[in-house]
């Protein structure tokens, strides 16, 4: 099995030790009895857990998996996939996540372009099939070999259910475990991200820089095998991999997750396992505080919660703060730099509230104008940030030439003010994307994909505001003449003819004579925001 070429080393990136993988194995051995997961009711330790993921990796080696394979899997947030992402680490092989909600297009175009030979999937979750959607795309993946199913799988051609998969063939021997070098620059883990293109883009970090990003989160937070870590966010996305899947062990803590997103069942684990960390986007804290049935015994414990991935309204940073009695921040980052900037108990309120932060660990953020020069304080411009946590590159190398300036620094494609004090506040998007819970939608992939409909002349899709989710997106189509273009028909549409995500479907509508374009033929998005805000109920 071969994975994708490893990129040329950043520029002054500082190497570390050892890998990440190794976290769980020295925690195993100091304290093996001590909680390391707790799962649907069921509490795993380090030795048991140590144990399941060398069972894991004995298996994907059975199975072919080479260091530097990509392994990929679409797994919830449960045992499992903790175990999986540990046990691909220790062969040196690369962890390729996928968010649970991604369907065919997504999946299809991930595991292609990631030429993945084992996927590891659901029999079912949230009452969708994962074998039949990847029985689908099979033909369309000549380098697929194994499908793995947790649960009960289908009959097919390479599909395999999961104790089958973990079980050695008696007449067999195990092959030996590949030598894997202790080098913290190979490959950990490819993340697919959402933003100005119609497709995913792989994002290829390294154990060192996954490693200064945890460390500099733990330091930062002064994080220590005391504090319980709450992981409602799905750890297919980078705050739940970093935090869900590697953080907890490096400090020797459990980690408690929760594979569907219910508040009242989110406050029910933070008070039974007296959990004291949670980094989750908006929805998460929003849902929290305006629970019901939250007493101040449901967050007796709670110390941090650092909320991100998503506009994070001041007035919410104060309220939490309150209503939960625990220190309640903004966090800024992405798959690309996983965390920038934040703030913590050193800080005022109101900077928590009203800013993204301050750089963390050895992260730097600098904001430029349009031909990379730094801005004065105070002065809006394009945030740049640089860092030993950056990632190393795209699995598709014609994306790194716009994402980096010459010396260093990523391109965010955001858009920010950094005032006196050093202090972060994101002010706009360049990305024409819509944050929908945390979630990175490509507003143009919505586009390409509403423009093939017989009846839409035209459109444009943008974000409107949410007090929930941050955003939602807006379809705004000019409609063929004499078409009759309604919401529902769109998203039938979109679901039976190119099996998107949900999420990523329009829920508003509106139709206009004509969208409105500068003289080079651009859409004016701002026009059609300003207008959708003042027809807002």
């Amino acid at each position: 099995m071969t994975g994708p070429a490893r990129p040329a080393a950043r520029p002054g990136a500082a190497p570390e030790p050892g890998r990440i993988d190794a976290h769980l194995r020295a925690a195993a051995a100091r304290h093996p009895d001590r909680p390391a997961l707790v799962d649907r009711g069921r509490t795993w330790t380090y030795g048991e857990l140590d144990r399941e993921t060398d069972r894991w990796a004995a298996a994907l080696v059975r199975h072919g998996v080479r260091p530097g394979a990509v392994v990929s899997w679409q797994l919830p947030n449960r045992a499992e996939a903790v175990v999986l992402h540990q046990a691909t680490l220790r062969i040196g092989a690369i962890s390729n996540p996928i968010v649970p909600i991604y369907r065919h297009a997504e999946v299809g175009f991930i595991l292609r372009q990631a030429r993945s030979e084992i996927v590891v999937v659901p029999a079912e979750f949230r009452g969708f099939d994962f074998p039949a959607m990847v029985g689908d795309l099979r033909a369309g993946l000549p380098d697929l070999a194994t499908v793995v199913v947790v649960g009960t799988a289908p009959p097919g051609d390479g599909v395999v259910g999961l104790e089958d998969f973990l079980s050695a063939p008696a007449t067999e021997p195990t092959p030996p475990e590949p030598a894997v070098p202790d080098d913290p620059d190979a490959l950990a883990l490819l993340l697919y991200t959402s933003g100005t293109t119609s497709d995913p883009k792989g994002v290829l970090h390294t154990h060192a820089t996954l490693e200064h990003e945890n460390h500099s989160m733990i330091e930062f937070f002064g994080l220590t095998g005391s504090d319980v870590v709450f992981m409602p966010s799905p750890v297919t996305h980078v705050t739940g991999v970093l935090y869900g899947l590697q953080l907890p062990f490096m400090i020797g803590a459990p980690v408690v997750l929760l594979d569907v997103w219910e508040p009242g069942a989110g406050l029910d684990l933070i008070e039974r396992h007296g959990c004291t960390f949670v980094v989750a986007a908006t929805p998460f804290l929003h849902g929290l505080v305006h629970h019901p049935g939250r007493t101040p015994e449901s967050t007796r414990t709670l110390r941090v919660f650092a909320c991100g991935g998503a506009d994070v309204p001041p007035d919410l940073v104060r309220r939490a703060g309150e209503q939960l009695d625990c220190l309640v921040v903004r966090i800024y980052g992405s798959t690309e730099f996983p965390t920038a900037t934040s703030t913590n108990l050193s800080d005022p309120v109101r900077t928590r509230a009203h800013t993204d932060g301050r750089p963390i660990g050895r992260a730097q953020v600098r904001v430029v104008d349009d031909r990379d020069r730094p801005v004065p304080p105070g002065t809006a411009g394009h945030l740049l940030v640089r860092g030993p946590e950056r990632f190393v590159g795209y699995l598709d190398p014609t994306l790194d030439a716009d994402a980096f300036t010459p010396d260093g620094w990523f391109r965010t494609g955001d858009l920010a003010v950094v005032d006196d004090a050093g202090y972060l506040e994101i002010t706009g998007r360049e990305k024409d994307i819509i944050i929908r819970g945390g979630e990175n939608l490509s507003a143009k992939e919505i586009e390409d994909r509403l423009f093939e409909h017989p009846a839409v002349a035209d459109v444009a899709v943008v974000a409107v505001p949410d007090p929930v989710l941050t955003e939602r997106a807006c379809a705004v189509v000019v409609p063929e003449p004499g078409a009759d273009v309604t919401l529902p028909a769109l998203t039938t549409w979109l679901r039976e003819r190119h099996r998107l995500a949900v999420q990523k479907l329009p829920e508003r509508l509106l139709l206009v004579d004509e969208l409105p374009r500068t003289a080079s033929g651009k859409v004016q998005k701002f026009k059609l925001r300003d207008r959708l805000r003042r027809s807002a109920p």
